[in-house]
């Protein structure tokens, strides 16, 4: 087996020399502004090995891989009734689809997609105003990473409150079928808040090392969720986790991810390493082109694809 540390900083070498770098996200302004030359990578082992190369120190805007901290804490709220709220399966259309939510009575398809984000943020809205609600988020992944100086970049929510007018459909037109149970204006705005959280490599790639490992945080030992939620939570990012590029990430890297329209992505190698990898520029499904070309080289050399080797 290659050095985990001599393969990734090959990587952060090869992309950082790469041309075509995709289009950074220009409907949120804030992103818009993002040098879409940068590039990080960070690797955290089950073995407590953590390898960093790149950008890897730089925070970024999470935006969508926030989605996974409160698919988590919704599940911890109402456990599986979550599943009469929203749908389990791939979405096949734009992130921000508002004809799919129509088809399907305002039930969106999964909560990964903006429509299944807005109504896991309601879930966790429950008994809770919008800045407490946000406050157990920011914790959350503050203990996941074992990192308090984890922040919400306030610019970029600003410019997704500015510009968000799809969200803001989409949360109305689930709440005339009943599928928010709360103002519209607490959901978006706990919802814009989350999306921007900023990270760096490092900080995501240890957040999500529960998620490798059974449900466990491996410096408290403490399990955040049961090792089979974990695995239901890796199947929803392995299915639904890019959208409609999530069977191309399947078919190419083989591993559960979450990608963000900031650049970011958080993969997991089940029982073996949690993998974040940052670079803005974007592919035509809105998922970081140089973020799964650096992962399938990663889950190439390493031989951690799900599937075998």
């Amino acid at each position: 087996m290659p050095d985990l540390h001599d393969v990734v900083d090959e990587i952060a070498e090869k992309m950082g020399q790469r041309e075509d770098r995709g289009a950074v996200a220009t409907y949120i302004p804030q992103l818009a502004r993002v040098d879409p030359r940068h590039f990080g990578i960070a690797v955290a082992t089950a073995d407590g090995t953590l390898a960093c190369a790149g950008d890897s120190e730089i925070p970024f805007s999470i935006q969508s891989i926030s989605k996974v901290f409160t698919l988590t804490l919704a599940l911890g709220v109402v456990g599986d009734s979550l599943w009469r709220r929203v749908g389990r399966e791939p979405s096949g259309n734009a992130f921000n689809s508002i004809a799919q939510l129509e088809l399907e009575k305002g039930v969106p398809r999964n909560p990964f997609i903006n429509a299944g984000a807005l109504a896991v943020t309601d879930v966790i809205l429950s008994g809770h105003p919008p800045r407490e609600a946000l406050g157990e988020i920011l914790r959350f992944i503050r203990f996941a990473a074992q990192d308090d100086s984890i922040f919400i970049d306030e610019a970029v929510a600003r410019s997704e409150k500015a510009t968000g007018f799809r969200n803001a459909a989409l949360a109305n037109f689930m709440k005339s079928f009943a599928v928010l149970q709360h103002p519209v204006d607490h959901v978006l705005g706990t919802y814009f808040h989350h999306c921007a959280i900023a990270m760096t490599c490092r900080q995501l790639a240890l957040a999500g090392r529960f998620l490798a490992q059974s449900g466990r945080n491996p410096d408290t030992g403490f399990s955040l969720v049961s090792p089979e939620r974990a695995r239901r939570i890796n199947a929803l990012m392995l299915t639904c986790g890019h959208y409609d590029g999530s069977g191309e990430f399947a078919f190419r890297v083989g591993l559960p991810g979450k990608s963000g329209v900031g650049g970011g992505i958080l993969a997991i190698a089940p029982g073996r390493a949690s993998i974040a990898v940052w670079s803005p520029g974007l592919d035509a499904a809105g998922n970081s082109h140089l973020g799964r070309m650096a992962l399938e080289i990663l889950a190439h050399k390493m031989k951690w694809s799900i599937f075998g080797d």
